[in-house]
Protein backbone atom coordinates (compact mmCIF):
# COMPACT_ATOMS: atom_id res chain seq x y z
CA UNK A 1 0.00 0.00 0.00
CA UNK A 2 2.50 1.94 0.81
CA UNK A 3 4.12 1.55 -2.45
CA UNK A 4 0.57 2.52 -4.68
CA UNK A 5 1.09 5.80 -2.28
CA UNK A 6 4.40 6.81 -3.40
CA UNK A 7 3.98 5.50 -6.95
CA UNK A 8 0.76 8.38 -6.88
CA UNK A 9 2.26 11.08 -5.37
CA UNK A 10 5.55 10.38 -7.82
CA UNK A 11 3.39 10.44 -10.80
CA UNK A 12 1.47 13.39 -10.02
CA UNK A 13 4.31 15.32 -9.05
CA UNK A 14 6.16 14.05 -12.18
CA UNK A 15 3.71 15.80 -14.29
CA UNK A 16 3.60 18.63 -12.40
CA UNK A 17 7.08 18.93 -13.10
CA UNK A 18 6.47 18.92 -16.51
CA UNK A 19 4.11 20.95 -17.18
CA UNK A 20 6.12 23.28 -15.08
CA UNK A 21 9.52 23.06 -17.21
CA UNK A 22 8.59 26.22 -19.55
CA UNK A 23 8.07 28.82 -16.37
CA UNK A 24 10.98 26.85 -14.34
CA UNK A 25 13.47 27.35 -17.54
CA UNK A 26 12.68 31.14 -17.80
CA UNK A 27 12.59 31.79 -14.45
CA UNK A 28 16.67 30.31 -14.17
CA UNK A 29 17.15 32.34 -17.22
CA UNK A 30 16.07 35.37 -15.39
CA UNK A 31 17.77 34.96 -12.43
CA UNK A 32 20.45 35.19 -14.21
CA UNK A 33 20.32 37.63 -16.47
CA UNK A 34 19.51 39.86 -12.83
CA UNK A 35 22.77 38.78 -11.55
CA UNK A 36 24.81 39.94 -14.81
CA UNK A 37 22.85 42.92 -14.24
CA UNK A 38 23.67 43.43 -10.86
CA UNK A 39 27.40 42.73 -10.93
CA UNK A 40 27.05 45.38 -14.18
CA UNK A 41 25.31 47.62 -11.70
CA UNK A 42 28.36 47.69 -9.21
CA UNK A 43 30.72 48.03 -11.69
CA UNK A 44 29.15 51.43 -12.98
CA UNK A 45 30.58 54.33 -12.80
CA UNK A 46 28.11 57.53 -13.59
CA UNK A 47 24.84 57.88 -13.01
CA UNK A 48 23.81 57.33 -16.37
CA UNK A 49 25.13 53.68 -16.47
CA UNK A 50 23.70 53.28 -13.21
CA UNK A 51 20.27 54.25 -14.35
CA UNK A 52 20.64 52.21 -17.46
CA UNK A 53 21.49 48.80 -15.37
CA UNK A 54 18.58 49.85 -12.75
CA UNK A 55 16.19 49.95 -15.61
CA UNK A 56 17.29 46.23 -17.22
CA UNK A 57 17.21 44.95 -13.84
CA UNK A 58 13.98 46.09 -13.21
CA UNK A 59 12.78 44.15 -16.13
CA UNK A 60 14.58 41.13 -15.41
CA UNK A 61 13.29 41.50 -11.35
CA UNK A 62 9.46 41.76 -13.51
CA UNK A 63 10.01 38.92 -15.62
CA UNK A 64 11.51 36.60 -12.86
CA UNK A 65 8.38 37.66 -10.93
CA UNK A 66 6.21 36.96 -13.75
CA UNK A 67 7.58 33.08 -13.49
CA UNK A 68 6.01 32.21 -10.13
CA UNK A 69 4.39 29.02 -11.36
CA UNK A 70 7.81 28.09 -11.55
CA UNK A 71 7.90 27.43 -7.94
CA UNK A 72 5.70 24.89 -7.98
CA UNK A 73 7.42 23.07 -10.21
CA UNK A 74 10.48 23.09 -7.83
CA UNK A 75 8.14 21.99 -5.16
CA UNK A 76 7.08 18.76 -7.82
CA UNK A 77 10.82 18.33 -8.44
CA UNK A 78 11.59 18.08 -4.50
CA UNK A 79 8.69 15.45 -3.83
CA UNK A 80 10.06 13.40 -6.71
CA UNK A 81 13.10 13.43 -4.82
CA UNK A 82 11.25 12.50 -1.58
CA UNK A 83 9.53 9.27 -3.01
CA UNK A 84 12.93 8.77 -4.95
CA UNK A 85 14.70 8.19 -2.21
CA UNK A 86 11.67 6.58 0.21
CA UNK A 87 10.86 3.95 -2.57
CA UNK A 88 13.24 1.32 -1.26
CA UNK A 89 13.28 2.13 2.31
CA UNK A 90 12.37 -0.27 4.48
CA UNK A 91 10.08 0.02 7.81
CA UNK A 92 11.88 -1.14 10.77
CA UNK A 93 10.51 -3.49 13.27
CA UNK A 94 11.44 -4.07 16.73
CA UNK A 95 10.50 -7.55 18.32
CA UNK A 96 8.08 -6.99 21.12
CA UNK A 97 9.40 -7.94 24.44
CA UNK A 98 6.93 -9.85 26.79
CA UNK A 99 7.93 -8.90 30.00
CA UNK A 100 5.64 -11.86 31.79
CA UNK A 101 7.89 -14.40 30.03
CA UNK A 102 10.50 -16.08 32.54
CA UNK A 103 12.99 -16.98 29.85
CA UNK A 104 13.11 -14.24 28.25
CA UNK A 105 16.12 -13.19 30.39
CA UNK A 106 17.98 -16.75 30.15
CA UNK A 107 17.38 -16.13 26.26
CA UNK A 108 19.28 -12.76 26.22
CA UNK A 109 22.06 -14.40 28.44
CA UNK A 110 22.43 -17.16 26.39
CA UNK A 111 22.56 -15.37 23.27
CA UNK A 112 25.49 -12.72 24.78
CA UNK A 113 27.41 -16.17 25.41
CA UNK A 114 27.03 -17.49 22.12
CA UNK A 115 28.19 -14.47 20.61
CA UNK A 116 31.79 -14.40 23.05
Amino acid sequence: MKKFGLLMAGGIAALILIGNIGPMLALAISITILYFVYKQFIKANSNLEKAGWGIIGLAALLASASNIPAIIGIAAAYVLYLVYKNWNKQKQTFPKENHNDPFANFEKQWAEINKK
